[in-house]
């Protein structure tokens, strides 16, 4: 059994490099929320050649679209489908991005650029979004803010728990299966 790994943001190829697909990890420092509408724009801004609202290099995206919070910095805050995303992960791998959370599978095409871009595909448990809050130290809205929740919102978070989907070298867990 393989001992869980405590990582940090932004990830480096050494760390990201390291991981292998079904292993446990706990991420600690910055991630950003992003679903459909916050990818579709990112795309829309990389296409035209315009300034992203964030540095993509070395960062994570949650899919996730968080609820209010009645108390603390967020409320529930599960992963959404990843598949969702596919049309537009290559882009935003290619930009920089190294690390992506969400449930389910991904495309052969996403599995093939996490590969080229030495980049690592994460999946945090589903139907436990009260339990991933509270894993989220805090919670601040930084570009889209007219998408409510699918906004682009940076989360600090320590210790939040994920399994290596895809790694670095396009091994998959769903293959597994």
């Amino acid at each position: 059994m393989s001992k869980t790994k405590h990582m940090q943001t932004p990830l480096d190829k050494k760390a990201i490099n390291s991981l292998k697909a079904g292993e446990e990890v706990l991420l600690s420092g910055t991630i950003y929320t992003a679903r459909d509408q916050a990818h579709m724009r990112l795309s829309g801004l990389i296409t035209e050649g315009g300034k992203l609202p964030l540095e993509l290099t070395g960062q994570v995206i949650y899919y996730c679209g968080p609820a209010p919070a009645k108390t603390g910095p967020i409320g529930s805050c599960g992963p959404t489908t990843s598949g969702r995303m596919d049309p537009f992960t290559p882009m935003l791998l290619d930009a920089g991005l190294k690390g992506m959370i969400g449930k389910g599978r991904r495309s052969q095409e996403v599995a093939d650029a996490i590969k080229k871009n030495g980049a690592v595909y994460f999946i945090a448990p589903g139907g436990a979004g009260a339990y991933l809050r509270e894993k989220v130290i805090s919670c601040v809205t930084v570009a889209f803010e007219d998408l409510g929740p699918e906004a682009i919102y940076k989360l600090e978070v320590k210790d939040f728990p994920l399994v290596v989907g895809i790694d670095t070298e396009g091994k998959d867990i769903y293959s597994k299966l």
